[in-house]
């Protein structure tokens, strides 16, 4: 399968799914609480609306090929190719009615990242990269997607979703980069990502992410130009604490400061 192949059918991934979410956004819907107490980790109907819609697209047009989704159980990890899904990252803002969530399509193979979009179809925007290059296609056009230089962390518009997700040791060193930077923003979720790939923040850091949450943000990234990894300077692809820049010179400062804690 080409890159033309994987962009066209990714396109009509993000269609179904879109078209399975919108009836319920900004509606009376039901929300159930994954968490089972512990913390706050709400699915709904769209959720699962969108990722049966998308896992019914993939078995009929690739049925040799896994999957990997967020609210039904994995199908055939041994494959060559692995669709990544999160049918709506963001849900805490879609069940409150804000556009800050965004559907998620991503495709490893050999276990590496290859293919990712990121989806808002009530804003109807989408953002995509194979690692080589990213495009956006939205209301305001269609263009290739670049990250912005920034010499360091006192230049640095930086986005978290929000410190108090992550834990207090955490919370603590993300606290120490947010005194460096110039501006720091709450909320967004994978919209920072796509932010920083159109160059117009500089760095997201973020913890307790699970890889549906980055894997297919990761070639819109690196296509665009930027770097994305754990803390530790290490992949990304498995999820949880990670850090992302548009220039490395930001990353390289960021990963510095959480290793030392000053």
């Amino acid at each position: 399968m080409s890159a033309v192949d994987f962009e066209a059918f990714v396109q009509e991934l993000a269609t179904v799914s879109g078209q399975a979410i919108l009836p319920f956004f900004r509606t009376a819907l039901g929300v159930e609480d994954k968490s089972r107490g512990i913390a706050f980790d709400p699915v709904t109907a769209a959720d699962r609306a969108a990722e049966q819609a998308m896992r019914a697209l993939i078995q009929r047009s690739f049925p040799t090929h896994g999957i990997r989704g967020e609210e039904f159980p994995d199908e055939r990890l041994e494959s060559e190719y692995i669709w990544v899904l999160d049918p709506i990252d963001g849900t805490k803002s879609f069940i409150a009615g804000l556009p800050a969530w965004g559907t998620l399509i991503g495709l490893t193979r050999n276990g590496e990242p290859a293919y990712g979009m990121m989806h808002q179809p009530f804003i109807g925007e989408r953002f995509y990269g194979d690692g080589a290059t990213a495009r956006y296609r939205g209301p305001a056009g269609e263009r290739r997607l670049g990250v912005r230089d920034c010499a360091g962390l006192s230049e640095a518009l930086m986005l978290t979703t929000s410190p108090r997700l992550m834990n207090l040791e955490d919370r603590a060193l993300y606290g120490v980069v947010e005194e460096k930077v110039q501006l720091a923003r709450y909320g967004g979720d994978c919209y920072a990502y796509c932010m920083l790939a159109a160059g117009h923040v500089d760095l997201v850091i973020e913890t307790n992410l699970k890889d549906h949450d980055i894997v297919p943000l990761i070639p819109i990234i690196e296509g665009a130009g930027g770097i994305v990894t754990d803390w530790e300077g290490g992949t990304a692809r498995k999820g949880g604490r990670v850090v992302a820049a548009g220039d490395r010179r930001v990353h390289e400062q960021a990963l510095e400061t959480l290793a030392r804690g000053a």
